[in-house]
């Protein structure tokens, strides 16, 4: 296998993955809603393919000569249940146009918390939902299952100067960071070949949200920062009126209270162990 195709391409977490996979070899093709922002994002040997999820002949294009897909979809925070959503119309749309082609396996994002139980959210439902789709292809398929993403302290937790917390954590997370899982991802498409497989993704620590922004707070050196926690329920007041503080509290109390034993001994052992810590991330953010 050596074309694959990437779907969410220039996402937090698809970009670690494209550069994996170039470096391991393979070609890359992406769908992008806009090349020529795309273009300052990746490298410049992916092939961009304009359009978007909505539109099944963009993606027909995106699948020409494909042997291998990676989904990197999501939901937008503040994605009401009947808007176009990627991860669940998207996915449809690629799934209905994927028979057409000799794809050898899809490959899929998925998320630990999404088996949180503690209560019933439409967006982990469809989750669940769309690794069910993928399995039904009868294509090889690859889910991974990472725990929590560095990336998410930069990108989305640092705002103001300030490391935004909500809530009481009950458990540990096995933060990762984006490369190392990239790397993972690509040495999945090297060494598997007919296997359906499902991998925890986990990082070298466990490390409850507090822990990890006080390691971050200590090791970033571009500028001091503080740290900002708000009750739970607080968030989840606020999510009565605004979707995004909605969304913020569903994934933050799935975060903090889903239990997360260390699971990823048979993903280290074929795909490689991660090592980079949390005070090594936070010292490298530019």
């Amino acid at each position: 296998m050596k074309k694959i195709t990437v779907f969410g391409a220039t996402g937090l977490l698809g970009k670690p993955v494209v550069h994996a996979l170039l470096e391991a070899g393979f070609e890359v093709t992406a769908l992008v809603r806009n090349p020529q922002k795309a273009k300052e994002n990746l490298p410049a040997s992916v092939t961009l393919i304009k359009g978007d999820l909505a539109d099944t002949s963009a993606i027909r294009k995106a699948l020409e000569g494909a042997e291998g897909i990676y989904l990197s979809l999501s939901f937008e925070q503040t994605a009401r249940p009947s808007d176009f959503i990627g991860e669940r119309d998207g996915l449809q749309n690629i799934l209905s146009v994927v028979g057409e082609f000799p794809i050898q396996r899809i490959a899929y994002l998925s998320s630990i918390i999404q088996a949180y139980q503690g209560f019933q959210w439409w967006i982990f439902d469809w989750k669940r939902q769309a690794i069910q789709r993928i399995k039904a292809t009868g294509i090889p398929y690859t889910i991974f299952y990472p725990s929590s993403f560095m990336e998410t302290f930069p990108e989305r937790m640092v705002q103001s100067g300030r490391i935004l917390l909500a809530g009481t954590p009950l458990v540990k997370n096995y933060w990762i960071a984006g490369a190392d899982y990239g790397k993972q991802v690509a040495q999945s498409f090297l060494i598997l070949s007919t296997q359906c497989k499902e991998y925890v993704v986990q990082g070298p620590e466990a490390l409850t949200v507090d822990e990890a922004a006080e390691i971050y707070r200590a090791h970033y050196s571009k500028r001091a920062l503080k740290t900002a926690k708000l009750p739970l329920w607080v968030l989840k007041t606020a999510g009565l009126l605004n979707r995004q503080a909605d969304y913020g509290y569903h994934v933050i109390k799935a975060m903090i209270e889903h239990p997360e034993p260390f699971a990823a001994q048979n993903t280290w052992e074929e795909l490689g162990k991660p090592t980079t810590t949390m005070a090594q991330f936070a010292q490298n953010v530019n």
